[in-house]
């Protein structure tokens, strides 16, 4: 479910102009979920698995091909993988910005009595009741 959200972001964020076309860059998509590292690992999807960095997509020079058409092959693939970088970047700001807006600078210190907000929904060791959604949000103070 958050791998199909990340990937329909990279592809949002990279067809607007040419939505019809999004199948064209879904392997380019894939393949920079799976070679970013995540926060949670802190190692990316492609070490998880095979256990080694991804290998890197070799950089396209110009009039490095002597056919035409894998010329502009590479060229096209070129400008697609600058642009996504680019794009995806500023849609982490974004995000990253819009995260920001809702979160405050809290000091707690020893002693302080304070309320724990549990989500019953996703945490089954609180769950008291078989209507957990109409369960007291804030438990506490401790």
């Amino acid at each position: 479910e958050a791998m199909n959200r990340t990937i329909e972001q990279y592809l949002r964020s990279f067809v607007h102009q040419q939505p019809s076309n999004w199948y064209k860059f879904l392997a380019m998509a894939e393949w920079s979920y799976n070679s970013s590292p995540h926060s949670g690992t802190g190692i990316t999807p492609y070490e998880a698995v095979y256990g080694k960095p991804p290998p890197s997509i070799p950089r396209y020079l110009l009039g490095s091909s002597s056919n035409e058409a894998v010329e502009d092959v590479l060229r096209t693939r070129e400008e697609i993988h600058t642009l996504l970088k680019h794009k995806l970047i500023k849609a982490q700001l974004a995000m990253k910005e819009f995260a920001d807006r809702k979160r405050r600078d809290v000091q707690y210190h020893e002693g302080q009595l304070v309320y724990v907000k549990l989500r019953p929904y996703r945490q089954n060791s609180v769950r008291t009741n078989k209507h957990h959604k109409l369960s007291k949000r804030y438990f506490g103070p401790f």
